[in-house]
């Protein structure tokens, strides 16, 4: 069981390359997460291979960050973004409200061509206030990796030290 458990260890490690400094490894999360709060759901996943590509950053860690925004968690994100959107974009308070109205009434009462209305007026809204949490949410992920990894690090390197002074013994 211990062999089978090292083995895993190993492939995750080498899939993620956690070999990366920590401080990489952590903003390669905090961009995933990041694209994770964007209002362009179908194509996050694309957005975090290509920004990890360019920045030369870990791709898996990054679409990793990306994924971290689940179904059930989403609505909460966006529904702050948007109410945080509307704080800052003057006058689409109106619109938002109605949007919300519309997502959350019964499903007789959709009528795309309503909706595609309201989207063009809270779409700004909402770009600003995903950018908004996005970046208060990578700024936390990025933090909080980059201490566990610290963190991780360095009891890792106490303990190959430990190993290599007894096997010296």
């Amino acid at each position: 069981m211990k062999v089978a458990r090292l083995r895993l260890r190993d492939r995750l490690h080498a899939l993620l390359q956690l070999d990366d400094p920590p401080w990489r490894t952590a903003l390669a999360l905090a961009l995933g997460v990041f694209i994770g709060c964007t209002p362009f759901w179908f194509f996050q996943t694309v957005m975090a291979l290509v920004l990890a590509t360019v920045f030369r950053l870990n791709r898996v860690t990054t679409v990793t960050g990306a994924w971290l925004n689940l179904p059930w968690v989403a609505p909460f994100v966006y529904g702050a973004a948007l109410k945080i959107g509307t704080l800052i974009v003057p006058g689409h308070d109106a619109a938002a409200a109605e949007t919300v109205r519309l997502l959350l009434g019964g499903h007789d009462a959709f009528d795309w061509e309503e909706a595609l209305g309201l989207l063009r007026e809270t779409s700004i809204a909402l770009l600003a206030g995903t950018t908004i949490v996005g970046v208060i949410a990578a700024a936390i992920t990025y933090v909080v990796a980059l201490r566990v990894l610290t963190a991780r690090g360095a009891r890792g390197r106490n303990g190959e030290r430990a190993r290599g002074r007894s096997r010296a013994a």
